[in-house]
């Protein structure tokens, strides 16, 4: 279909004060039907200046990131385009028949995002920040599209499944079930039920433990910065040394007090490495 902005505003009446951004859709045609996905830009007028392009977690959002991209964008003075993956914040949910499958990471970075910057007319090499599944997709769209990727920094992202991440993504299913979690989702999602079941039960269903990527990242040429928490409840230190083994380029950064979210734990550490690794390469 063709593509179309038009302004996108949340649906619940009280959000999170965080919640509250407005942002705008464009229609992108993926899994055989229109879908919509909110989106937002930052600092567009710096014409020449490298894009970052944001991804989020597994249960995250456009809202989600608060004003992380913008305080990144501004210290590195980049664009920023942030956006909420199908099923997630206002984008177009999951059908209500609809089961992610073991690629389902693998078709947000091959097809989703190559859909969503042809149909905003990015033609240009851009820069990749992903977090925790985002990371993995930016892997994956970087390995795949060397051509179209300048650069990519991703903060704990997988590689592969470990125990420790299963065992988190069970803590967090009964969290949903018997805490006021899905109340607290609720005020990012339009529907919180697609975010957290699509995330949930793809990442707990027994093949996905066989789960990696780790031969697929090894094309991956553009330069890459790897963050992770020693603290991280969702993953190993072995994510991003795992990375490092297979490129050997790749800058990591191992933080200490922090945990699964370096951007919300550690923002000014993160932000200055960041901006001193886009100035490095970009």
């Amino acid at each position: 279909p063709p593509a179309r902005s038009i302004a996108f505003g949340c649906a619940n009446s009280r959000p999170a004060p965080h919640a509250k951004r407005m942002g705008h859709v464009v229609q992108i045609g993926w899994a055989g039907r229109p879908v919509h996905i909110e989106h937002a830009w930052i600092a567009r007028e710096r014409r020449d200046a490298p894009l970052v392009v944001f991804l989020h977690e597994g249960l995250g959002s456009l809202a989600m990131w608060r004003d992380f991209p913008q305080r990144l964008c501004s210290a590195a003075g980049t664009r920023g385009l942030v956006y909420s993956r199908p099923g997630y914040g206002r984008s177009t949910p999951r059908a209500a028949e609809e089961a992610w499958g073991l690629d389902f990471m693998h078709r947000q970075a091959h097809e989703v995002l190559p859909a969503l910057l042809d149909a905003l007319h990015i033609d240009e090499s851009v820069w990749l920040f992903g977090h925790s599944d985002g990371g993995s997709i930016a892997l994956l769209y970087a390995a795949r599209f060397t051509d179209r990727t300048a650069g990519a920094i991703v903060l704990a992202p997988h590689i592969l499944v470990e125990d420790l991440s299963v065992a988190s993504i069970e803590k967090a299913r009964g969290a949903y079930r018997d805490t006021d979690l899905r109340a607290r989702l609720a005020r990012y999602h339009d529907d919180p039920d697609s975010a957290f079941w699509g995330w949930n039960d793809i990442w707990l269903h027994p093949p996905f433990k066989q789960w990696s990527i780790e031969r697929e990242i090894e094309t991956i040429a553009c330069p890459l910065l790897a963050v992770q928490g020693t603290g991280d409840e969702y993953g190993t230190l072995e994510q991003i040394r795992g990375i490092a083994r297979r490129l050997p380029k790749t800058r990591l950064l191992e933080l200490a007090n922090c945990g699964h979210s370096p951007h919300r734990d550690q923002p000014e550490r993160l932000i200055e490495a960041a901006v001193a690794f886009l100035h490095d390469h970009a």
